[in-house]
């Protein structure tokens, strides 16, 4: 199986989570392809200013590599800036929200797969 970039599915999503401004999610796989693996497998702009809001994980994880721009990441109350080539991992029942605080367009790799070890 292949898929070209124009026909990977883009959504433009406000106010995810309760966050601030647009994010777009770019779907290089979609969960029907993996299934019962995850629901997102996403590349994820954020312009300066917008935000993922705060949400936990019930029964699955988040995982987030970041490509270019900087990432706040409040991480169960512990708030760190990531740069390109960091990870942020979001453990089943943890609680995170992303923000762009900066000044240029953060992009970002997405997982969020279910936790196997819960089956």
């Amino acid at each position: 199986m292949f898929r070209t970039s124009d026909a990977i599915r883009v959504r433009k999503v406000q106010n995810v989570r309760g966050g601030r401004g647009e994010v777009t999610f770019y779907d290089w796989m979609l969960p029907e392809e993996a299934p019962g693996h995850g629901r997102v497998f996403s590349k994820i702009v954020m312009p300066p200013g917008s935000s993922i809001g705060w949400h936990v994980h019930e029964k699955e994880f988040e995982a987030f590599y970041i490509i270019s721009g900087q990432a706040t990441i409040n991480d169960n109350g512990e708030k760190i800036v990531l740069n390109p080539g960091d990870i942020h991992i979001c453990l089943t029942g943890n609680g995170h929200e992303t923000e762009n605080l900066g000044s240029e367009v953060l992009v970002m790799q997405a997982l969020v797969l279910n936790d196997l070890t819960l089956a």
